[in-house]
């Protein structure tokens, strides 16, 4: 018999999709009808006390968790995130529920003796119950206590060569899609750079000092296999320079039927008769592409990268051979000042080892918005307030017509002095002339 009643929880597991209440009540009844086969070192009841907490939850319409502090591993400011209950006596198992966040490999690669060793740790010293991934990427542990943690932690890095990810004011992990490992879309090596600049920020990832959280996210191309465009203060996304690589024979064989559009994606279902004009051309967002019933035509300048036409026809066009990335800054959810898509820093950068062209502008973003930034304001906040013109000077970049959001409302046009050489002094003599008596 369930130690704690649960109606509202066990509504969760009525419907048609998996829930997570199900996994909870499986390691509940694994921990308490196998006590020997883990040597637990917190409570072998704690997923009961978790579900408990959580339908006394739903009944009081409020959560009964609170923090109680800052707690973590020494010599780290991030990488726990306490979480303590506020029913002690009803839930003794879960007054202490410390959730730990594992820096994840570069698009998320393991083998299986790896998981396997990370969920016998767990099932060791904290709940048994994981998140993977949490929305950064990390791999989430959810529940220990307090006495467990410099366990835990000297188990992750002597034994599994592994370390804590970013929580609080700090950098948080680095996420990557899949990169050129099995995506033939992808521009730049995602998860080379993701690694390198895991391991060239550790002290921004591990010890907060910014004005709230900064997350770097890459995608391999503008498909955007992990968001960053909606997610990441600081995102690269891969682009190309030059013209979209046709193949004027496979195009003719997707309107002809020979392939079936979408690399086959929609295969279990009869579509009817591929239609290029209506489900690509008419389909660009720029109208770039033309049809003339034989000949498909891009103009390749007013393309904006979208890569509807190249998914929907991948046998017949391919992405560019001059590859790099833009660099988009200041997305985020809404916290303080609602949510923000990234705005255009960079139309086109290189990718390449050791990547200095990146870090300098990520440096020079992090020393204005550690000065400049409120409390609790990400960095697109920052920019929103003191405008994407400071951003541009203290990057060094200069403005272009692709940093334009709207028209100005201000007709009237203003330069700062050292943008007119000699112009203050030329001004000056002018009034002079015109006023000489």
């Amino acid at each position: 018999m369930p130690k704690h009643p649960t109606p509202k929880l066990d509504e969760l597991e009525s419907g048609p999709w998996p829930s997570f209440v199900s996994d909870i009540k499986q390691e509940a009844v694994n921990r308490i009808e196998n006590p020997n086969k883990v040597e637990h070192q917190i409570p072998a009841d704690c997923p009961e006390d978790l579900l408990g907490v959580l339908e006394l939850s739903y009944n009081d319409g409020e959560t009964h968790w609170k923090h109680g502090g800052i707690v973590g591993v020494f010599g780290y400011g991030g990488g726990v995130i306490g979480r303590y209950c506020d029913q002690p006596e009803q839930f003794p198992s879960v007054a202490q529920f410390h959730t730990l966040r594992v820096n994840q490999p570069s698009a998320k690669y393991y083998d299986t003796k790896y998981l396997r060793a990370v969920c016998d740790l767990w099932e060791r010293r904290g709940s048994g119950l994981t998140n993977m991934h949490g929305s950064t990427g990390d791999i989430v542990l959810l529940g220990t206590q307090t006495p467990q943690l410099e366990e835990i932690f000297f188990e992750l890095t002597h034994d599994l060569d592994s370390d804590l990810g970013g929580s609080g004011s700090n950098l948080r992990t680095p996420e990557c899609c899949l990169g050129p490992s099995r995506c033939e879309f992808a521009c730049f090596d995602t998860q080379d750079i993701c690694h390198d600049l895991t391991l060239s920020y550790q002290d921004e990832l591990h010890r907060p000092a910014f004005p709230y959280k900064f997350k770097f996210k890459f995608d391999g191309c503008p498909n955007g296999c992990v968001a960053a465009i909606a997610r990441a203060d600081f995102s690269l996304i891969g682009t190309w320079k030059d013209d979209i690589k046709m193949d004027h024979s496979a195009v003719a064989a997707y309107v002809g039927g020979e392939f079936a559009p979408n690399a086959g994606a929609h295969s279990g279902r009869n579509w009817g008769k591929f239609d290029i004009q209506k489900e690509v051309v008419e389909r660009c967002p720029t109208g770039c592409m033309s049809w003339d019933g034989s000949k498909l035509r891009i103009n390749n300048r007013e393309c904006t990268r979208c890569m509807h036409c190249i998914n929907a026809m991948p046998r017949a066009l391919r992405i560019g051979s001059e590859r790099g990335a833009s660099i988009f800054v200041g997305a985020k959810a809404p916290v303080l000042d609602g949510a923000q898509m990234g705005s255009l820093l960079l139309p086109f950068v290189e990718v390449t080892p050791p990547y200095t062209e990146v870090k300098d502008i990520i440096e020079k973003i992090w020393d204005w918005w550690m000065s400049e930034g409120k409390n609790r304001e990400r960095l697109g906040e920052t920019i929103r307030r003191l405008s994407f013109q400071r951003l541009l000077d203290v990057t060094g970049i200069k403005p272009q017509a692709a940093h334009v959001q709207e028209p100005r409302h201000n007709p009237y046009m203003f330069f700062k002095e050292d943008e007119v050489p000699g112009g203050f002094e030329r001004d000056l003599e002018a009034h002079r002339k015109r006023h000489k008596r």
